[in-house]
């Protein structure tokens, strides 16, 4: 593990076993929060995969992400779409939620890749100036 210039926060090699791992670990805690959240009554199935969703794509890379969002489909359709623990077919508020869901995680996974690889470029010292380029065209 490296550590990247903001706050000390330790990132994993995108495609490592400690990457995918970190995501198995990452949905089991967040199916445990969710957990507490049904039990409290919320009715929001995916509340609490979507932020870990962007953390574990900041830390660990898109693909960890990306293992952790598909293990979270089956997870939360059997454990906390009524009826619980069992797999039926969906209705139409639980498709509607599975699609959004989808949505928001293709974009949040995208945005921490796009924070993870700007924090590379700002640990190495920022973008350099590559001598001309089209603003600075003396034509």
């Amino acid at each position: 593990m490296r550590r990247a210039g903001l706050f000390g926060v330790p990132r994993v090699r995108p495609w490592s076993w400690q990457a995918f791992l970190l995501g198995l670990v990452v949905v089991g805690v967040s199916g445990a929060l969710q957990g507490v959240c049904v039990a409290l009554g919320a009715k929001l199935y995916f509340a609490a995969f979507l932020p870990s969703l962007f953390v574990l794509g900041f830390v660990a890379g898109a693909p960890a992400a990306a293992f952790a969002a598909l293990l979270t489909i089956p997870l939360v359709w059997w454990a906390f779409i009524p009826p619980f623990f069992q797999f039926t077919p969906l209705n139409s508020a639980g498709a509607d939620s599975v699609n959004l869901f989808c949505i928001i995680a293709v974009l949040l996974i995208g945005l921490a890749d796009l924070c993870r690889e700007t924090m590379t470029i700002v640990s190495r010292g920022g973008l350099k100036p590559s001598g001309e380029s089209a603003a600075t065209n003396s034509q």
